[in-house]
């Protein structure tokens, strides 16, 4: 007999608060919105616990990519965060606000959780727990410093390294980017063929530094010189003739098909003489004395706009080092700051322009402003007063052109486009200070206070006519602060389509009213209390 269970990760608290939390809205505030105010870009300031839940209703399965870089809870005290939590207090911080980003992301979406090793094998437990095993892609090792500095006096091993834990939604339709990276010349091409332009048949290969000779019109003991002395004019002459610049490798004759080896045969046969086969739907191959030739120009990418030396993005990611940030961006965020260039390579791969991008731990806005740079569509949350000193400070120069660092370069961005600012409302009921009972917030308008109602009960805010909401084509939401009574439930009804159904929240109703099938009506604040969890608890 099966046994039942599952493997999950559980600690003292894990469900002690599953209670229904109140989707806030969101309030614009038009003096910190910044450029082309057409667009969909939002910087949000408040809990981003209570901010993803607003964005609920509106971003559910639309964003493309999720990068987060939350508290490492490493016991230090950092300047804009608190990062000396206990391990049940965070795990039960990043579960609630996992299990809200997997709602938002796409079916073919990816999520990114940088983190350190502290805390590393719990949060892979969760994650595999909330995303699923199935769907965990890769685990990134991401070099951020080298072993110098103060550092390396240390004993034992010196930390260089942190992590990026990488999922899908959902790993069958996960349709990653083709990535390449740099690399450095790959020494093992080391012949050259002078006279490529001839018919294969005339080519005359020599050594690679022989080639080098040639071109430079000097002798073989005066080009080992100069490549001595100046070894990048070396790799710069192997890029600009890679289809001349050769390797000559031993095939696998047992993984070939007949026709390879057929003409592995020949070419031994004849060592002097070069053999092309051509193929229809692969790259032609070339041989000489059984061995193959493969050209450098196969090993060339285009990366950031030059064809370089690349090679397929591994796991180990040890070309983007964090050090020299300090002015990245033009905000200052000691030891929490992560290189434009890490970013850009996430939305690299999981992106393309016009997708949606999601940062919930925004800090100084590096994701918002990598995004912009790439032609994303970006959502950011920070909660701290770094979103107005370093996240909108830095946003307005990338909206304005004056950011020439990080990856502007590299995108060629020149400014242009805008964002919304948001603020994440107080709760729509408080308690009264002299009685106890609910009420709604004083600073809501009777907007926000419809708006709040349609986000609570699942509705879709779009004011038209007498409705202020719907939550499909037939059921619509009006919410009032008048008495209501059958009169007023009849003039509504004059609005309503056939088999269309009608919620009305007011203040004050007639207690003996007959309603139609098709009509509900409920009091605020009383039946709004049993819907969530609002800030001062019960009374």
């Amino acid at each position: 007999m099966q046994k039942k269970g599952k493997l999950e990760l559980t600690w003292v608290g894990k469900y002690d608060r599953e209670e229904n939390l109140e989707p806030r809205i969101l309030v614009e505030n038009p003096a910190f919105s910044y450029g082309d105010l057409n667009t969909d870009n939002m910087l949000i300031h408040g809990d981003n616990l209570l901010a993803l839940k607003a964005l609920e209703k509106k971003y559910s399965n639309k964003v493309k990519c999720i990068y987060i870089d939350p508290p490492f809870n490493t016991g230090q005290a950092f300047e804009f965060y608190d990062d000396n939590l206990e391990i049940s207090i965070w795990l039960n911080m990043m579960r609630e606000r996992l299990y809200l980003l997997k709602q938002l992301l796409s079916e073919n979406g990816t999520i990114f959780v940088h983190i350190d090793d502290t805390y590393m094998g719990y949060l892979m437990v969760l994650m595999d727990e909330i995303f699923g095993r199935a769907n965990k892609l890769y685990t990134i090792t991401f070099k951020q410093g080298s072993a110098t500095g103060h550092k390396a006096i240390n004993p034992g091993c010196v930390t260089t390294t942190n992590f990026i834990l990488m999922y899908a939604k959902d790993k069958a339709n996960w349709k990653p980017n083709k990535i390449y990276t740099r690399r450095g010349r790959d020494e093992r091409y080391g012949k050259f063929i002078i006279n490529i332009d001839l018919n294969y048949s005339h080519w005359k290969i020599v050594t690679l530094m022989e080639g080098f000779a040639d071109y430079k019109k000097i002798e073989l003991k005066d080009a080992r010189r100069l490549v001595q002395e100046h070894p990048d004019l070396l790799d710069k002459f192997v890029i600009e003739n890679s289809d001349a610049v050769a390797q000559i490798v031993n095939p696998d004759i047992n993984n070939v098909g007949s026709e390879i080896k057929e003409i592995i045969k020949k070419s031994k046969s004849l060592p002097e003489k070069i053999f092309f086969l051509h193929r229809e739907n692969d790259p032609d191959m070339y041989f000489i004395n059984g061995k193959r030739i493969l050209f450098y120009s196969n090993k060339l990418k285009k990366i950031d706009g030059e064809m370089v030396t690349g090679e397929p993005l591994t796991t180990l990611w040890d070309d983007l080092l964090s050090n020299n940030l300090h002015n990245e961006g033009g905000v200052a965020f000691p030891k929490g700051k992560k290189p434009e260039s890490l970013i850009k390579r996430i939305l690299e791969i999981s992106t393309d322009k016009g997708d949606v991008v999601l940062d919930s731990f925004l800090g100084s806005g590096t994701t918002a402003a990598v995004a912009h740079k790439m032609g994303r569509y970006w959502i950011g949350i920070e909660m701290g007063t770094q979103a107005y000193s370093h996240c909108k400070a830095r946003l307005d120069t990338v909206v304005d052109g004056k950011d020439v660092s990080g990856i502007t370069k590299a995108t060629a961005w020149t400014g242009g486009g805008g964002y919304k600012f948001y603020e994440l409302a107080e709760s729509l009921l408080v308690k009264n200070p002299k009685l106890p009972v609910y009420q709604i917030n004083p600073s809501y308008t009777f907007d926000m206070v419809a708006e709040a109602i349609c986000k609570i009960e699942g509705f879709t805010y779009a004011p038209k006519g007498e409705f202020h909401g719907y939550s499909s084509e037939n059921r619509f939401i009006h919410v009032t602060m008048e008495f209501v009574n059958t009169k007023y439930i009849q003039s509504l009804m004059k609005n309503l389509g056939e088999r269309q159904s009608l919620l009305v929240y007011c203040k004050r109703m007639q207690g003996d009213m007959n309603l139609p099938v098709n009509v509900e009506v409920k009091r605020i604040p009383k039946d709004l209390l049993s819907k969530c969890s609002f800030e001062g608890g019960e009374f």
